[in-house]
């Protein structure tokens, strides 16, 4: 190689070199310091009782909502917390009043017919108690009388006899009849009486009252995932109202699954409230729903409910208030914690790069607990150390 060539050579090389030494110069670097590490994760929930009298839509009913009262009144026993309407109710009111009416005319004229046919059974009975009296009489005259004229009273005496049978019989009979005619017009009546009646206890029950004072606060409609308002659509055992138990609150949180997964029951939660600046409560993870429901209508992202308790709290807040919920999944205090991003990997290694006078220095290290953006380093720092964000440039 000719002197110049050489000489041009060694001077790419020195510049390349210069510029990766001030590449490295200038990453972005982060100092390892010892503190609490915590792996949380950040839902937003709202606030329920965790008692409270729930007033749901009457049994028998799929009307619509005329009248619901407000979120957050303060209602007294017999308040008005909803009206519905439902149309069917009122046509079968009108219906059995109608079969009632009906059959209650027709037992009227059915006992009126009765009357009429005893009556009139009870005259023949009596022209036949006649009839065989008279008989009697002419028999006291038939010694004077031919055999034939003899026979014949004779034989007149026995149709009388069998005749007053008879007609005792009738009598009898038609006394039967009439009481189970009469017993099956009574009987319906006594039936559409309790189906009117029933209906009746249905119509009044369109009118919700409070049966006991506090917060009423509107439940959320199964068909529209919203709460409740007039003119919804809604049926037998939907809840309509809460009026909670102000004494004992929890929190009701959704989550994607990713979050969910990690969130196990027990879990601390720290919660603050938009509502209620400088107010934050404690508690705990109680339930984790088993099923989730799509993020909305027609996605396949699914959205996992969870409640918590609240444990401990400066002011607490209201039925329906919003919380911004933090929940603890790991905690160690006193532990040395750096990015995710500082940690690299080198032959199936973790490892970090230490800046030093003379550059970045590879350092093997081993770790414990992580979270998405941080991770416990348990050897290879101790605290103190400026480790690089980004990978140096080998020179």
């Amino acid at each position: 190689m000719k002197p110049h060539q050489l000489l041009f050579t060694v001077f790419l090389c020195a510049l390349f070199s210069s510029c990766q030494s001030n590449e490295n110069e200038n990453l972005p670097t982060y100092t390892v310091v010892s503190r609490n590490f915590v792996h949380a994760v950040y839902l937003d929930g709202f606030v329920e009782p965790v008692n409270a009298l729930t007033v749901a839509c009457p049994r028998q009913v799929d009307g619509t909502i005329t009248f619901l009262i407000e979120d957050g009144t303060r209602v007294t026993e017999g308040t008005v917390l909803a009206r519905i309407e439902d149309a069917n109710i009122e046509t079968y009111y009108d219906q059995w009043l109608s079969n009632y009416e009906s059959v209650q005319a027709e037992l009227a004229k059915l006992q009126v017919n009765h009357a009429l046919q005893y009556a009139l059974m009870e005259a023949q009975v009596r022209n036949n108690a006649v009839t065989t009296e008279i008989a009697h009489l002419d028999s006291l005259q038939i010694q004077y009388a031919s055999p034939n004229q003899i026979r014949i009273k004779e034989l007149e005496l026995q149709k009388a006899a069998i005749e007053k049978t008879k007609l005792e019989k009738k009598l009898q009979s038609l006394a039967v009849i009439q009481k189970s005619e009469i017993l099956q017009l009574t009987t319906a009546l006594q039936f559409y009486s309790r189906k009117i009646d029933e209906i009746k206890e249905i119509k009044t029950s369109l009118t919700i009252k409070a049966s006991k004072s506090g917060v009423a606060i509107r439940s959320v409609s199964p068909m529209y995932r919203r709460k409740l308002q007039a003119g919804d659509n809604v049926w037998q055992g939907i809840p309509l109202v809460e009026v909670p138990e102000t004494t004992s609150m929890k929190v009701k949180m959704t989550a994607l699954e990713s979050d969910y997964k990690s969130v196990t029951v027990g879990d601390s939660v720290e919660f603050t409230f938009d509502a209620l600046p400088g107010n934050r409560a404690f508690g705990k993870i109680t339930t984790k729903s088993p099923v989730g429901q799509p993020y909305q209508e027609g996605s396949k992202v699914k959205v996992y409910e969870m409640e918590a308790s609240v444990d401990s709290v400066q002011t607490m807040p209201e039925p329906g208030f919003s919380a911004q919920c933090k929940v603890i999944i790991k905690q160690v205090r006193d532990t040395v914690v750096i990015p995710q991003v500082a940690v690299f990997e080198e032959d199936s290694s973790k490892v970090v790069y230490l800046k030093t006078r003379k550059g970045y220095q590879l350092r093997p290290i081993k770790t414990g607990s992580s979270s998405p953006k941080e991770i416990i380093v348990t050897e290879g720092l101790k605290g103190k150390e400026i480790i690089a964000l980004i990978k140096p440039k080998k020179k």
